[in-house]
Parts: structure tokens; C-alpha cells; sequence
């Protein structure tokens, strides 16, 4: 079988393509390996003081820990309520009205400087709500379209049948729900805690009116840090969320493999 090669306008096309998607990365680690005082590229020398600078500042260390923890609790939170839900608009999508699954992506729909405001000023202002417990609402209502909405696609190719049969001969709802639904979307599961995670950990619009004194995320520091100083730190730490955010899918090719996505 006699093979065609593929158009030169069409390589050229994909190759800038890549090198508009790759090129940015590829600034920003070289600038954040510069020996000079403020951010440049090509770096004029190499050097990794950068990436210890971000660990020798106390800022840069606590919101670290902030970031962190307001992801995996609001990553769960919103799983806890958007497993359910994309349950619910699945399993009885004839007896609930429609809208409410346009209700799970208002965050979405909603941009997210006005979820923001409207956050700071109805729980922080209003209510007295703690800032760090008015953060892990946003954070989590942030995050929740992107767990109904990926788990009910996983939902939508499910059989429930196969549920009414496992209640049919005795099992408990909830115990069917436990042994056979979940395990069946566990794929759209992972997939969708991985971009909750992804997304609330560098989420900046949200998390702007949210902030507050003594208490701030990672990106909202890396703000703060530019109006004073415009070293190549600003670029170590960019790197480093994006090394994070690559973590996270190396952590779930290891364990589970990607092949997961499409079982």
C-alpha cells in the first residue's frame, strides 16, 4: 500500500501550531533559570537561586499550604455534591424539570469576577463568614460544574436497569448505588477531581475578593509579589504550578493509567 505524505503547508500549519502552544512554557522556564536580577529571556546565565527563593519566602511557603488544602477540600465538597446531583439529573431526568441542570453550571455561565464579588459581599461582609471558610465555598462552588457535568457524561452511557435489577433481589439502594453505579463512573469520577483540582488551585478571579488578611492562595500571592518585585521568582513559580499541575496527571498515569478515560 503506497503511503501519501502529508502536505508541507499542513506540517507547517501543526508546526505553529505547537510552537504557539509550547513556546510561552519554554519562556518562562528559561526565565526563571536566569542569573539576573530581574525577569529576561534568553537567560544570561543559568541558575536555580530562583526556584529557593520561592521556599525562603514565608508568604510563598504558607499560601503553598493554602492552596493546597483549599483545593482537596473543595475539590471533595464539590464531589460530595456533584456526584449526587449528576446522579439525580440522570437517573430521573423525566421527573425533574430541566433547568435544573443549567443550575450546576451557573458558575460557569456566571463570570467568575462576579462570582467573586458577589461571594465576598453576601457570606465575607454580611454573614461574618470566616475568610478561609468563605474561600472553601468559592473554591467549591468554583469547581462544581466541572464534577456534574463531567460525571454525568460518565451517567449518560450507564444502564440503570442493571441498578433496579440489583434492588429487585434485595440489595439496598444505597448499597447499589456504592457496588455498582460508582464503580461504572469511575472514570468521569477521576477525570472530573482532576480538573476540580487543577482549576482551584490556579484560580485567581475568585479567589481576589475572597483573600484576606493573613490568608491568601498561591496565585494571589504571586500577584502581591509582582507589584513589588519583578524578579524571576514570579516566573519559579509559575513553573512550579505547572509542575504541579503535570504532577497531578503523572500521579494518575502511574496508579490507574490513562486508559481509565476511556473505559
Amino acid at each position: 500500500m503506497m503511503k501519501t505524505r502529508p502536505h508541507f503547508l499542513l506540517v507547517a500549519f501543526a508546526t505553529l501550531v505547537f510552537l504557539f502552544l509550547v513556546g510561552p512554557l519554554v519562556i518562562i522556564i528559561g526565565a526563571s533559570l536566569s542569573d539576573t536580577s530581574f525577569l529576561t529571556f534568553p537567560p544570561r546565565g543559568i541558575t536555580l537561586h530562583w526556584y529557593q527563593n520561592i521556599f525562603e519566602i514565608s508568604a510563598f511557603r504558607r499560601t503553598m499550604v493554602t492552596s493546597a488544602s483549599l483545593a482537596l477540600i473543595g475539590t471533595a465538597l464539590s464531589l460530595l455534591v456533584g456526584i449526587p446531583a449528576a446522579y439525580a439529573l440522570n437517573r430521573y431526568r423525566i421527573e425533574l424539570p430541566p433547568f435544573l441542570s443549567t443550575v450546576f453550571v451557573l458558575p460557569i455561565l456566571v463570570p467568575e469576577i462576579v462570582l467573586g464579588f458577589s461571594l465576598m459581599k453576601s457570606i465575607t461582609t454580611t454573614m461574618g463568614v470566616p475568610v478561609y471558610t468563605t474561600l472553601i465555598i468559592g473554591h467549591a462552588l468554583l469547581v462544581l460544574p466541572y464534577c456534574v457535568r463531567v460525571v454525568s457524561a460518565s451517567l449518560s452511557s450507564f444502564d440503570f436497569s442493571i441498578e433496579e435489577a440489583a434492588v429487585s433481589l434485595g440489595c439496598p439502594r444505597w448499597k447499589a448505588f456504592f457496588t455498582i453505579v460508582l464503580p461504572n463512573v469511575k472514570a468521569g469520577v477521576i477525570a472530573a477531581f482532576i480538573l476540580a483540582l487543577i482549576t482551584s488551585i490556579n484560580d485567581v478571579s475568585v479567589s481576589l475578593f475572597l483573600t484576606g488578611p493573613g490568608v491568601s492562595t498561591l496565585p494571589i500571592q504571586l500577584l502581591a509579589h509582582m507589584e513589588q518585585f519583578f524578579d524571576p521568582t514570579i516566573a519559579a513559580v509559575s513553573v512550579l504550578l505547572m509542575l504541579v499541575t503535570v504532577g497531578v496527571m503523572a500521579v494518575v498515569e502511574l496508579t490507574l493509567g490513562l486508559t481509565f478515560l476511556t473505559k
